[in-house]
């Protein structure tokens, strides 16, 4: 279920970074989730015990989506997206580790200390400016800290599929007013242009979240949270071959050291 979840991800932000306005994109894309799963809510349990949970979840993802739309409008897919990815492994398994009192083994910190020199290795390459570096490391820290918080909300909830539907539903109408806001009303109007990549990513990004929220359900969350990282080798395809990105020896070798990390993580 991660290595497909990864994977779709990886296909959701690339519709993101490939539409003309980011901001437009991402209310559409998360809109669209939650009129898909609104009449949902007719048929699962209300999440009792997990309001506290959503509430949460709800706010950080907010955060989470602001930074990730400022990243990407500051910097290329193939340098952004596996620092905001690779550093979210990183500070999960840091969260799980020594907020939460999850063990770690060896090879659990020794994948946590590759990811972080490899995350060192493309900073210290410059293969991202300053302003997209700041902000692909807030969506890094924003997404490992909805991880943590969203593996606990979906124990908690009476069925994974409850806390799944509330959370999309929610969160989907705040991102939507947020943007609104943000943009002045402007992301409607933009949004004619580029309805059909937003609603299609909206259905997917139901399916790449909700397969890894029920994989939570089942397991611990570091090792999990780690195995979804694979999606970066889609979205090095991705920036290779559908956005005609130029893609470095040296992000390349960055991606394959943050897959390593999550590798040891997963096995440890």
């Amino acid at each position: 279920m991660m290595i497909a979840s990864g994977s779709i991800h990886a296909v959701v932000n690339a519709i993101l970074k490939g539409g003309k306005d980011k901001m437009a994109g991402r209310a559409l894309i998360d809109g669209s989730s939650a009129v898909l799963l609104l009449p949902a809510t007719l048929l699962v349990p209300l999440p009792e015990g997990a309001w506290g949970w959503l509430a949460a979840t709800a706010l950080i993802h907010c955060l989470y989506l602001y930074a990730l739309v400022r990243a990407f409008e500051a910097s290329d897919f193939s340098a952004a997206y596996p620092i905001l990815r690779g550093t979210a492994p990183l500070v999960t398994a840091a969260l799980a580790v020594g907020v939460f009192g999850e063990a770690a083994s060896g090879r659990e910190l020794a994948g946590i200390a590759l990811i972080g020199a490899a995350l060192f290795g493309m900073v210290g390459g410059r293969h991202i400016g300053r302003a997209g570096l700041g902000w692909a490391l807030l969506t890094g820290v924003m997404i490992a800290a909805y991880t943590v918080v969203d593996a606990h909300g979906v124990r908690a909830a009476p069925t994974p599929a409850s806390f799944i539907v509330w959370m999309f539903v929610l969160m989907g109408s705040l991102t939507v007013a947020m943007f609104a806001l943000l943009s002045r009303g402007r992301i409607f109007a933009s949004a004619r242009s580029q309805w059909r990549p937003g609603a299609a990513a909206g259905a997917l990004s139901i399916l790449t979240y909700g397969l890894a929220l029920s994989a939570f359900a089942l397991g611990p969350t570091a090792p999990l949270a780690a195995l979804r990282e694979t999606g970066m080798v889609t979205a090095l395809l991705i920036a290779t071959f559908v956005l005609k990105e130029r893609v470095t020896a040296g992000r390349a070798a960055g991606v394959l050291g943050i897959l390593g990390g999550a590798l040891l993580i997963l096995t440890g």
